[in-house]
């Protein structure tokens, strides 16, 4: 059994995923969340770039 190293759980599998730039090996539950975290970051960024008249590329 796998541990992840997010929460401590023993898993039968981990999953990698890319969080902030970087591959990281999670349970489903929280790559799940991870997910969740990014694109919110990601919508919550475009906002705040729109809202200022942000023009350039990401």
């Amino acid at each position: 059994m796998a541990i992840c190293k997010v929460c401590g759980e023993e898993v039968d599998e981990l999953v990698a995923v890319n969080v902030g730039g970087k591959r990281k090996k999670m349970c489903e539950d929280c790559a799940d969340q991870a997910r969740e975290q990014d694109e919110i970051a990601e919508a919550s960024e475009g906002v705040v770039q729109q809202m200022m008249g942000y023009k350039g590329k990401r």
